[in-house]
């Protein structure tokens, strides 16, 4: 696991196609402790996928640092990163076993860290087929097999569970939470789900206006079973509509 230091002196969205540049975030800063679960909430366009794409290195176009820390202190190796995306990004043309191998160095040990990833997330009997077999609930699983094969020091997620319905994403969030349980990684979670959110989440930040702000940073240091405790869910889903209303 590693903590994550976020300082975003400005990130801009170009002009383009007859829209005006637009500021996106300008001296934004967010730490992330190690081992914690962040949930971003907040309207779309704000930036929330942005900032999970700054995190994992693939937009580089802003001014401003991001900083991880294992206990190593200046100079730490940086974490292995996975993420899950809106998509489940599948490559139609590799097997599923082959597609949560991907990640891996070529070879049988791999294979076998795959397959034993896909017996762990209910799908090793589908390991030959190809994502066109899988229904959506299927294929999100296989994603979240194949970020979590690497054993993640840092999970980025973006709206993984999105488009499924209720009884699915729930079955995948309890999915996460097992695995999270034998993988412990820092995870930074986008959704606008607010039940996925304080079911999830050991922290909350709700981002506003442009360019983004914290709005709102809440901690919800409870136990699962506190959380579901009767009407327990609805109350801490009332209490976030009013912080962030």
């Amino acid at each position: 696991m590693s903590a994550i230091a976020i300082d975003i002196g400005e990130k801009r969205y170009p002009a383009r196609a007859g829209a005006p540049a637009r500021d996106i975030f300008r001296a934004f800063r967010l730490d992330i402790a190690s081992g914690e679960f962040l949930v971003l909430l907040g309207a779309s366009g704000l930036g929330k996928t942005t900032l999970l794409n700054i995190v994992a290195g693939l937009d580089r176009e802003y001014r401003g640092t991001v900083r991880f820390d294992a206990g190593g202190g200046a100079g730490a190796v940086a974490p292995r990163i996975a993420y899950a995306f809106q998509n489940p990004r599948l490559l139609p043309w590799r097997t599923v076993l082959e597609n949560v191998a991907l990640p891996l160095p070529p070879g049988e040990e791999s294979r076998r860290r795959a397959l034993a990833m896909l017996e762990e997330v209910g799908l090793a009997e589908l390991a030959p087929a190809y994502p066109e077999r899988l229904s959506l609930g299927q294929q999100r699983r296989v994603a979240l097999a194949r970020a979590f094969v690497i054993e993640p020091e840092v999970l980025l997620m973006d709206e993984p569970f999105v488009s499924l319905d209720e009884a699915g994403a729930a079955r995948l969030r309890d999915l996460l939470r097992r695995l999270l349980a034998g993988r412990p990684a820092t995870v930074l979670f986008v959704t606008h789900d607010s039940r996925e959110a304080v079911e999830l989440a050991s922290r909350i930040v709700v981002l506003e206006g442009t360019p983004a702000r914290i709005a709102h940073d809440i901690g919800l240091h409870l136990s699962r079973e506190e959380r579901a405790a009767p009407g327990r869910l609805e109350e801490l889903r009332r209490a976030l509509a009013g912080a962030a209303g």
